[in-house]
This record gives structure tokens, C-alpha cells and sequence, in this order.
């Protein structure tokens, strides 16, 4: 059974019904029949719902085309440049960059996903060269592991993503495995998720359920007019006869009486509801963000519309994802009992780092940093003199005792958590003062106290 991007005007997903040659989706009378995409899934509206039922907020949408569109990697690469324009996007998905592969292909992963890989990269350095901004990452294949090597592409994910400059790696967060969801329903799946090349095996499986009841038989065992009414649309001759009946119709009572027609669009509804957690991830950014600051790690936190991982994740395979020697850390979202289903880490890439191993440590600074440039921008048109150093070190000062209150900043008294210096002699020499430079060094604490993570920016003033 395919399913596809043609079948649903609405979210742009068909699929197929197949005799199987590999793993079945499931066996009927003996019948081996498999459940797949007549071709690539468009994620956008599966990952739009994904995003909101996880607590999304404002979301900045760049379309390269529609779903009859082909996914191409430098349609990608070129909407992403695109977002150098734009300064409020905090976080940067591609739901569908996974789809930039061969479902079906049996090509090594590295060969598989590498064009995938590569747009990851792009979204990395993108990241990394803004510097406000950071990209959550899903790990290609990550839903059908061997059982020989259960974290394989994990590891050819590892491998391949490679930024121009290791320091970007901690602008990027990475999230195994896929889930699988309750993101669509019963109700979104119907006859039109069934590609029109099935519809004969579609017909050949309900009629042989039909066949071997009397409700729905005549005295010499032939289907009734009522059934092979309802069962010629799934050929190529659909007949609604005297009742005028619609194809809406017939899926309607196909969906009451018959088990097959329902189970076979369930088999749909989970392939579908198969999905990666880039999209939940970003969402629950957004939820933490706003339920209790930018500076909180989004871990251990519960997956909403979440049913279960497609890989179950045990400690040792956990320890592999966090601390692997190449620094490349992957964070796992894992079920426990009484528990749920939880985010279970929170670092980037760069997990060999010793200040920017955490995501939440890599947005709160750029939140600080974006902050604080933002505010001195007031101070532009003011003369670069010692009033105006002191207005901007007040200034700066009584926004980060802000954030030290609110947890954002770590230490028991202010002078523990931030320092800033600004003046003559200290951050900037006579001739950045001829030139018109305000320089402004800000040191904060946001993992140990006294512990201080650097930023340095400079300003254009009036020139003396």
C-alpha cells in the first residue's frame, strides 16, 4: 500500500497497498501486504501540529514550493540563506530534511542520507555564523535500527555532520529517536490517503472479508448489489448506481462494517504518525522559554501527543548518546514507567565543551548577548564620554540583576554572577574614542558561580 503527497488537499499524504517482499506491514488470510509512501512525505503540517501540541508559539514559515514540488537540497540551502535577513528567529527546523533520501533505498547510511547530512551542516553554520540562533537536528533513519548495531544511525549521523568550524557544534542540538505519535487521528485518515494504484488490492482484500459472510452474500455466495456497489470504487469503474452515491460515502460505510477498510487506514495513520522530534523539540523550547526562562534546560520534560520512541533507549546505549569521545552528544527522548514519555538530555554538539555543552547555556547567552546590543543601541547618537559609559554599565547591570533573580544567572550575590566594564583604559584606547568605538566587555555566570563566560561587543558612536 503507497501513500503519497496527491491523495488529501489538506496535508498532501497518499499511500499504497502492496504485496510484500520484505517485512510486512500486516498479513491477511496468509497474505503478506506492506504499507508505504508513493513518494517522499511532506512534513510541514504534521510537524506544524507537532510543534503547537508541545507548546509552540510564533512561527516563521519559508516555503520552496508546494507538494507537488520536488525536495531538492539547494531549494534548502537557498531558504536558509534567505534567514540572514531576519533577526527574530530564534531556532532553526527542517522537518523535511530527512526526506531528502530514498525511503526504500538499501544504500549504507553514510551514501543514503548524504544529502541530508549536508543541508544539517548548512543549518549549522548558518547558526553558527548569525550567532542567534540555533538549529535542532533530527537523526536521519533514526525509527529502524539493526539489532546488531542499535544506535547505527546515530553514528553515521556523527560522522557526517561536520560545520566549517567545530565551534558551531554549540549551536545545534541533535534528538533520537522518532516517535511515534498521536499527531493524526481516525478522523484525518480516509479513502484519499489511499493512492489510486492500490485501490485493486484495497478491493481484493475487502472483497474476500465480504465473501465469507452471510450479511452481505445472496443465496449462491455472490456479494450482494449494496457491497459491490460500495467496493467498485476501489476500481476503474466506480459506480454509484441509482443512489448517487459518492466516494465520501463509501468510505463512510466501508469505516462501519467492514474491519479491514478501518485497519488499513490505521496501518496509514501510524506510518504517518511516525514522525522525527525536531518539531516537539522546538516547541518545547518555546514552553520552557516561556514558563520559566530561556536559561532552564528543556529536559526532562513530557512529549505531548507522544504514544512511544521508535527505539527504546536503555543506560548503556544512553551513556553512548551523551558523552561519546567525539563530543558529537545526542540527546534521547525515553519512556519510563510511571513516568511517560520524557526528554532525557539537553547538550549540543560541541558536548566536549566545558561551557557550551548545554543548549540552555548557549541560548541564555545569546539572549543576554542579543539583549544587552539591542539596549545600547539607545546610546548611539550619544557622545562616547564617561557619562555615557556609566549610563550603559547601569544600564546592562540592572538588566542582568534581573535575570540573577530570576535563576537565569548563577551565584549568591550579583558580583558572583555578571560584571560589566566599559571606560577608557579598560575596554577601549584613546583612538577607538577618536574613532567613535564604544567597546563593552560583560562576563556571566551561568553554570558555576564566579565561573564566567565572556562576550565582547563594540558600538559605533559619535566620533569625538
Amino acid at each position: 500500500m503507497l501513500y503519497g503527497p496527491k491523495g488529501s488537499a489538506d496535508w498532501g499524504t497518499t499511500a499504497g497497498v502492496s504485496l510484500s517482499e520484505e517485512t510486512p506491514t500486516f498479513s491477511n488470510n496468509g497474505v503478506d501486504y506492506y504499507v508505504s509512501p508513493t513518494s517522499k512525505i511532506h512534513r510541514l503540517h504534521s510537524a506544524m501540529k507537532f510543534f503547537y501540541a508541545n507548546g509552540g508559539g510564533d512561527c516563521y514559515i519559508v516555503s520552496i514550493g508546494d507538494y507537488d514540488s520536488e525536495f531538492k537540497a539547494d531549494d534548502f540551502t537557498a531558504a536558509i540563506t534567505s534567514l540572514k535577513k531576519e533577526m527574530e528567529p530564534t531556532m532553526l527546523v527542517i522537518p523535511d530534511a530527512v526526506e531528502l533520501a530514498d525511503a526504500n533505498s538499501t544504500e549504507p547510511l553514510a551514501d543514503k542520507y548524504a544529502q541530508t547530512y549536508a543541508l544539517q551542516a548548512a543549518m549549522i553554520n548558518h547558526c553558527g555564523d548569525m550567532m542567534n540562533r540555533v538549529a535542532i537536528l533530527d537523526i536521519p533513519g533514526g525509527y529502524d535500527e539493526p539489532i546488531t548495531e542499535p544506535t547505527a544511525s546515530v553514528k553515521a549521523f556523527r560522522n557526517a555532520v561536520t560545520p566549517l568550524n567545530a565551534k558551531f557544534n554549540s549551536y545545534a542540538a541533535a534528538y533520537y529517536p522518532w516517535l511515534h505519535t498521536s499527531v493524526y487521528g481516525p478522523s484525518d485518515i480516509t479513502y484519499k490517503n489511499i493512492d489510486s494504484a492500490s485501490y485493486s488490492t484495497v478491493h481484493d482484500i475487502l472483497s474476500a472479508e465480504f465473501s465469507g459472510v452471510d450479511t452481505y452474500t445472496n443465496d449462491d455466495g455472490d456479494l450482494i448489489p449494496e457491497i459491490v456497489q460500495v467496493l467498485s470504487f476501489f476500481t476503474e469503474t466506480p459506480d454509484g448506481g441509482a443512489t448517487n452515491m459518492t466516494m465520501e460515502t463509501a468510505d463512510s460505510i466501508l469505516k462501519n462494517i467492514s474491519a479491514m477498510y478501518p485497519f488499513i487506514l490505521e496501518k496509514i495513520e501510524e506510518k504517518l504518525n511516525l514522525m522525527p522530534p525536531s518539531a516537539a523539540m522546538a516547541g518545547i523550547y518555546t514552553a520552557t522559554d516561556n514558563s520559566d526562562g530561556v536559561w532552564k534546560a528543556p529536559a526532562n520534560v513530557g512529549v505531548q501527543s507522544m504514544i512511544a520512541p521508535a527505539v527504546k533507549i536503555d543506560h548503556e546505549m544512553q551513556q553512548d548518546l551523551n558523552v561519546p569521545l567525539s563530543g558529537k552528544s545526542v540527546c534521547a527522548i525515553r519512556a519510563f514507567t510511571g513516568r511517560g514519555n520524557l526528554v532525557w538530555g539537553a547538550r549540543t554538539l560541541d558536548g566536549n565543551s566545558n561551557d557550551w555543552r548545554y543548549i540552555n547555556v548557549r541560548r541564555t547567552l545569546i539572549f543576554i548577548e542579543q539583549s544587552v546590543k539591542d539596549a545600547a543601541k539607545a546610546y548611539v547618537f550619544a557622545p562616547n564620554d564617561a557619562s555615557t559609559w556609566v549610563n550603559v554599565q547601569s544600564m546592562i547591570s540592572n538588566f542582568l540583576t534581573g535575570v540573577w533573580n530570576q535563576g537565569g544567572l548563577v551565584g549568591p550575590k550579583p558580583a558572583d554572577a555578571f560584571s560589566v566594564t566599559v571606560g577608557l583604559g579598560s575596554t577601549m584606547t584613546n583612538d577607538d574614542i577618536q574613532n567613535g568605538i564604544m567597546r563593552v566587555m560583560v562576563k556571566v555566570a551561568v553554570s558555576h558561580p564566579a565561573e564566567f563566560i565572556e562576550i565582547t561587543f563594540q558600538q559605533q558612536m559619535q566620533k569625538a
